[in-house]
């Protein structure tokens, strides 16, 4: 789950033990659960991972690094560690953030709590800060962090300059809401949400003023208008861009794969 600083000169992203089961019952039909999971940072110059103990710790799950967008502030979601797979539905995730200082790669001394799971019995997954500061968007659900299969799962804002915390009403429906980005210019978001059909995600669109509030959310629109009734695909991580994408997905994938392609931690 990368994150770029806005520099360039950094990205975090978590390093996770991964696996995953499917139900024979549940309506939740897929769970993915972290065994472990760090939060690092890469310094894309020095070519070396730095961390720290906040973001690292062998007692908590730490994953979904976001910056904020002047790079002085990462967010990050936490949660106890427990016995995985046994206690796979009692992982709660907190919405968390810590300092973070380009020019001496060093971290702040501790981590503040934006939203604490313990006492709301709840777990947030994919934070993802608004360009303009004001606003970070996430996913709400019961458990985990696979809010993509998790049919409670709504999408909740926190406006950073008050700390106050709300549903997204008009955007959330009786299914999945999930992955989500913002627009540039942060009054557009596109998100993802099974709620034509229960089984694949459709990219929505709306668009949301200064204040907050939203309007009424659409899905893309296709120029067949039973496209969605046919198409047995899901979009799962929708994201605005503001250029044609150059590089090909082959040309991506040969590269990762060349010898010598390897990054070295510094502790």
């Amino acid at each position: 789950y990368p994150s770029w600083h806005p520099s360039g000169n950094f990205v975090a992203f978590s390093v996770n033990d991964t696996k995953q089961m499917f139900h024979t019952t549940d309506p939740n039909r897929v769970e993915v659960m972290d065994y472990a999971s760090d939060v690092v940072i890469y310094d894309v110059k020095r070519k070396q991972i730095v961390s720290s103990p906040l973001l690292s710790s062998a007692t908590a799950f730490e994953t979904f690094p976001t910056f904020s967008p002047d790079g002085r502030t990462l967010y990050f979601c936490s949660a106890d560690s427990v016995s995985i797979p046994g206690k796979y539905d009692q992982v709660k995730y907190s919405l968390c953030s810590i300092g973070f200082d380009a020019d001496t790669r060093s971290f702040g001394s501790k981590a503040d709590t934006l939203y604490n799971a313990r006492r709301a019995g709840k777990s947030v997954s994919f934070p993802r800060v608004s360009p303009d500061g004001k606003f970070l968007m996430f996913p709400l659900s019961a458990y985990g962090n696979f809010s993509i299969w998790h049919k409670d799962a709504d999408l909740y804002l926190a406006h950073l300059h008050t700390n106050q915390i709300r549903p997204l009403s008009a955007l959330n429906s009786n299914d999945v809401e999930s992955y989500h980005s913002w627009s540039s210019n942060s009054r557009w978001l596109v998100f993802s949400s099974r709620r034509i059909d229960g089984l694949y995600t459709r990219p929505y669109l709306v668009h949301i003023d200064e204040n907050g509030k939203t309007g009424k959310p659409f899905v893309l629109p296709q120029e067949d208008p039973d496209f969605y009734s046919r198409f047995m695909f899901s979009y799962n991580i929708p994201e605005f861009v503001k250029g044609k994408v150059e590089a090909e997905v082959h040309t991506i994938a040969d590269t990762a794969r060349k010898p010598g392609n390897r990054i070295r931690m510094e502790e």
